[in-house]
């Protein structure tokens, strides 16, 4: 663990505070109290609860902290802890993000450089990314944006069978007009 200065000799930084209060760190008044097997004990003393989890050689874990009064439940902590790091992993492999490629052109691009950054476009999509299409406007060529609005046309169409326009081409700046494409 690296080491930290605050206001005096380096420290070690102090460790993350556990949110779920457990045994003799639930300090409400009343508590609602569910037994191991499921079953609703009632409300009762924190104090009360914590001597009927000894007993069971369990822990008292408050699962409900916002709830009027709070629930505990008598449980295992270690196994309660490992089974919401396992919910958690699985919540995170189920996520995915979406990248985003950018394709960038000028509106008096050739023909066979456009076919060629529109086939890039192409496998970009295929393999889940989102493109973003730019045409960047230099000198002049701003008086004439009527050319970029047909050279992004062109390019929705050629990739009309993989892709659809998620924005349409628009202004972004003084000088760059984009549009972004997702898979079908």
């Amino acid at each position: 663990m690296p080491l930290v200065q605050r206001g005096g000799p380096l420290q070690r930084p102090e460790p993350k505070a556990e949110k779920t209060r457990i045994n003799e760190r639930i300090r409400e008044a009343e508590v609602r109290v569910i037994a191991s097997d499921g079953r609703q004990l009632g409300i009762m003393t924190p104090e009360q609860a914590l001597v009927l989890a000894r007993q069971e050689t369990l822990d008292l874990v408050e699962i409900a902290p916002t709830a009027t009064p709070p629930v505990v439940k008598i449980m295992d902590y270690g196994k309660y802890k490992y089974e919401l790091a396992k919910k958690e992993r699985v919540a995170r492999k189920k996520q995915h993000s979406t990248v985003l490629k950018g394709i960038r052109f000028s509106p008096s691009i050739n023909d066979h450089d456009l076919l060629t950054k529109v086939k890039m476009a192409r496998k970009f999509i295929e393999e889940g990314a989102k493109v973003k299409a730019t045409i960047i406007f230099r000198g002049r060529m701003i008086t004439h944006q009527e050319f970029g609005i047909r050279m992004m046309e062109r390019v929705a169409t050629e990739l009309a069978a993989v892709a659809k326009i998620e924005t349409p081409a628009k202004m972004e700046g003084p000088r760059m007009m984009t549009m972004m494409l997702v898979k079908k």
